[in-house]
């Protein structure tokens, strides 16, 4: 009998419709493609939006020293040496186009003095190198891509739709089934090409900055259709997150504050980050609050303030203060902006910060301190793609954006995400539409494995068994306690040991109810991605026996020399998770002295 579900043909799939997504959309479509972009949510309400401090783009209008090179160094030492060099020198160098290609397109950035794009201060950038508006910047990124993508007649939307699959022909992909979250109703994509955008995973986590949407869908589409995983490992707890009140915890608070001039104080009322700058960053970083203070004023040649070295330091010194009794009344530590900017300055840079705490929080950031505490935030790790052409190992599938690795390494700078977006959506879509071009044939999905499919997405529904919000919340408290910023190899242990019962229990997964307006059959489908990710996320932290950016081991707190040749790789052999080591990808000797030499 024939397949009675809604079929739709097209060039290129985009899955996600984020800033990489949207970029990719947009590049595919101005190759000749017919492109489909699926959202999850609705059009306009990507994660993307949630990033508010800036992107990051080596310009120099506010000091001139900056330029690709220094990006490009300051990247890889970020990433602790585990980026892929190529990526790395092709983002430094095409973050600038790409930024003044959104201004082109109808981006209001704030502006210097002379009317050039204002650049702001963030951790692990030597030079102010973020180009802002405000502290609300992803959505203006999404906001400026949406309007310039929206009229192409190439792009067609399907919104609120959620993929569950991946098809194949052969060796290629062919193809996505998904379903629509309104209705419940199935629906066939095939496709010559497909490019996960999809985002991140920390809804495997319970204190986080990341949006309802964030369930590691590309990753496990990725993984299941046979593409590699890397440094799955490399989780990125983000040092400040709300922490009061308990409603809003782990709600982003911008990098912006601390690049504006914001400092960290426990409760004593101590500028604690002077305590522990690391050795690599001791030449840049202020030793003391003036100097500090000459470089938030805007003095050249003064040493930025400890509150911007990386975000892995950063959070594990406030995880240390709260664990040795000097943190604030709700589990955090303080962060001060009111005492450095004036009332106007503040609501002026930082306007979504203002009204975020004064609506949610009952706290005026014009006249008190701000209480922050780490929240997971961003997953390095992801898809493995060829840094050129966005490609995975699955011919015809392409990732970028969060869901994609390498850029980043063991830990991402501030800003360098929107960038990221811009410049591999970009190639993405640009390959991703070369590709499908070159086909003589379209790919077709079997339908055995469509019937297969749908049938796995229906099988929880009127199923007496376990709850999937239960589920869901004993892995978040799980993989928070086990697999957070600090981890020991007997808890790594308990947590690969806790999520084999989870997967148990994922079988048994039954809801009531019908497809139409069932949050909890789609809950149902999701926490397949979001084992699969923690799952990868736990076991390759518990082979990596050292501490390198933001995996930190309590058993091994020093980096190693063996380790810091290789990433670890995830692979689907016969049905299960199997774990290699693949040697780091050499950085070429043309771009060494940026990084260990005086060039940069």
């Amino acid at each position: 009998m024939a397949l009675d579900i809604a079929t739709f043909d097209y060039d290129v799939l985009v899955i996600g419709a984020g800033g990489a997504g949207l970029r990719a959309a947009i590049e595919a479509a101005d190759a000749g493609c017919k492109v489909g972009l699926i959202c999850k949510s609705l059009l306009g309400k990507a994660h993307t939006v949630m990033a508010e401090g800036g992107m990051a783009a080596a310009m120099g209008n506010v000091d001139d020293r900056d330029g690709w090179q220094v990006h490009f160094a300051d990247t890889m030492r970020g990433g602790q040496y585990m980026n892929n060099p190529r990526m790395a020198e092709l983002h430094a160098k095409e973050a600038p186009a790409r930024v003044k290609e959104l201004e082109a397109w109808g981006a209001v950035f704030d502006r210097t003095k002379d009317g050039r794009i204002l650049q702001r201060n963030f951790g692990g950038h030597r030079y102010p190198r973020l180009a802002h508006v405000g502290d609300r910047t992803g959505l203006e990124l999404i906001r400026t891509l949406q309007d310039h993508g929206v009229h192409k007649a190439q792009i067609e939307v399907h919104m609120e739709t959620t993929i569950t699959r991946l098809f194949k022909d052969g060796d290629r992909v062919a193809g996505a089934l998904a379903y629509t979250r309104e209705r419940g109703r199935f629906q066939l994509y095939r496709a010559k090409a497909v490019v996960v955008a999809t985002g991140g995973c920390g809804k495997a986590f319970e204190i986080t900055s990341n949006s309802w949407e964030y369930t590691g869908d590309g990753y496990a589409l990725a993984y299941e259709a046979g593409a590699e995983l890397i440094d799955m490992e490399f989780i990125q707890f983000h040092p400040t997150g709300m922490v009061w009140p308990p409603s809003v915890k782990g709600i982003l608070v911008t990098e912006g504050v601390r690049g504006e001039g914001g400092i960290l104080q426990n409760k004593e009322g101590k500028r604690f980050m002077f305590d522990d700058i690391p050795e690599n960053y001791r030449n840049q970083t202020a030793k003391t609050e003036e100097e500090g203070w000459r470089y938030v004023c805007g003095d050249k040649t003064a040493l930025r303030p400890p509150e911007l070295l990386t975000r892995d330091h950063v959070a594990r010194c406030i995880n240390r203060e709260v664990k040795a009794g000097r943190g604030s009344p709700h589990g955090g530590v303080f962060l001060d902006i009111a005492s450095i900017r004036s009332p106007e300055y503040i609501r002026r840079a930082l306007p979504s910060m203002y009204h975020q705490f004064k609506e949610l929080a009952g706290v005026d950031i014009t006249k008190e301190p701000m209480e922050v505490g780490p929240t997971c935030h961003y997953a390095m790790g992801g898809v493995r793609v060829d840094a050129e052409t966005a490609s995975s190992t699955v011919p015809g599938l392409y990732a970028a954006g969060e869901v994609a690795a390498g850029l980043h390494g063991a830990n991402r700078l501030g800003g360098n995400s929107l960038s990221d977006l811009l410049v591999f959506g970009r190639r993405a879509g640009l390959h991703a539409a070369q590709y499908a071009k070159s086909l003589a044939q379209a790919p077709r999905p079997d339908e055995g494995e469509i019937r297969e499919a749908i049938a796995e997405a229906l099988a929880p529904l009127g199923r007496k068994g376990e709850n999937p919000y239960t589920i869901q919340s004993d892995l978040q408290e799980m993989m928070d306690r086990n697999v957070g910023i600090v981890r020991a190899p007997d808890e790594l242990e308990g947590a690969v040991a806790a999520l084999a019962r989870f997967r148990e229990k994922l079988k048994r997964v039954g809801v009531g109810g019908t497809r139409s307006y069932n949050p909890g059959w789609h809950l149902a489908i999701d926490l397949r991605n979001l084992l699969l990710v923690a799952e990868a996320v736990a076991r390759a932290a518990l082979l990596r026996t050292e501490s390198r950016g933001a995996h930190t081991r309590l058993d091994h707190p020093d980096s190693s020399p063996r380790w810091g040749k290789v990433n670890l790789v995830a692979r689907l052999v016969n049905g299960e998770m199997e774990f290699a080591e693949r040697p780091v990808d050499p950085m070429p000797e043309d771009l060494h002295a940026y990084v260990y030499g005086d060039k940069a």
